[in-house]
């Protein structure tokens, strides 16, 4: 049997396409087939996409100025994988590859006779003119769970005057969560019913809130709807010497929580990611399960403080 060495390309792989993780995720379902059929696979990936999959083992398919970062000759056969199978990108596999066998699988196809189409020694579509349609290979490929992360940022409150943080501390946090293998939410407190974006009441705050694996707040209210969810919180105060954010902590004995000063000192990514490990190991959950039993009581003394001034 003769050497097979694939190359694996699709949207994700070309400058200004779109990589979407359908694309992804079907690239993988067909790397996985074909290295079970004894092919040697290499993935190559557009330069945003690389920063992420280049750790994985990805190779740069093309460079800035759109020139071929891969050497053609290295190659027996180049498949396509997602996506539709049209437009100049897709052609140009034709003109760069013409030694190669050239097999596309996955796709839409939109016009059988389309130069982008017809250039492939065989198609495999996922749907075309005429055809039965096949369900899409995102759904095959088993992955692994990574941390939903809600992130509760502010970057006002100019109430506290010369000791505001926030922007440099929202700006060290969204730095450090962009860096991280996690799945990132940015979201808000604030309730909106004439913002489809927004959500409209509280409760729908909380319905989002009790999702997620993990808040990372620089809010009061991002800390204490995370702990009456149940859900580990990591707060950082953004006020220098401490804020409301810091005394809240304080009031439910809440052990996951940075200063500015700590964030701010050299990057602060150590103390992020050390107080993220705790957030989602077990005692940092069992922590916000103690946190979400006492709830109900929170807040009692100045509930009853408050009736009996309504009765002096």
């Amino acid at each position: 049997m003769h050497r097979v060495r694939v190359l694996l390309i699709g949207w994700s792989s070309v400058l200004h396409g779109e990589a979407t993780a359908g694309d992804l995720l079907s690239t993988e379902a067909v790397a996985q087939r074909l290295r079970e059929d004894g092919a040697e696979v290499d993935l190559a990936f557009s330069p945003a996409v690389l920063r992420a999959y280049g750790p994985r083992g990805g190779l740069p398919y093309e460079d800035a100025d759109e020139v071929l970062r891969v050497d053609p000759a290295a190659y027996t056969h180049v498949v396509w994988a997602c996506g539709p199978l049209t437009g100049r990108p897709v052609q140009q596999v034709h003109e760069r590859f013409p030694h190669a066998r050239r097999l596309a699988v996955g796709v839409s196809v939109l016009d059988p006779a389309d130069p982008a189409v017809t250039g492939f020694h065989a198609v495999v579509p996922r749907d075309a003119p005429g055809a039965a349609p096949g369900r899409d290979l995102a759904a095959r490929p088993p992955a692994p769970a990574v941390p939903v992360v809600g992130a509760y940022l502010t970057r006002g409150q100019g109430e506290y005057g010369a000791r505001r943080r926030h922007d440099e501390v929202a700006d060290a946090v969204t730095g450090w969560l962009g860096g991280l293998d996690v799945a990132r939410l940015e979201l808000d407190t604030r309730v909106d019913p004439r913002d489809w974006r927004l959500p409209a009441t509280a409760e729908q705050v909380l319905a989002v809130v009790s999702r997620l694996d993990v808040v990372v707040t620089t809010r009061l209210h991002g800390l204490v709807l995370a702990l009456r969810a149940g859900v580990p919180a990591l707060a950082v105060d953004p006020v220098a010497g401490g804020g409301k954010v810091s005394a809240q902590a304080r009031a439910w004995g809440w052990p996951g929580l940075l200063s500015a000063e700590e964030v701010l000192a050299a990057g602060g990514g150590g103390a992020l990611d050390e107080q993220l490990a705790w957030c989602t190991c077990g005692s940092g959950r069992a922590a916000a399960a103690a946190a979400r039993a006492e709830a109900p009581a929170a807040g009692s003394e100045q509930l009853d403080a408050l009736s009996a001034a309504l009765h002096p």
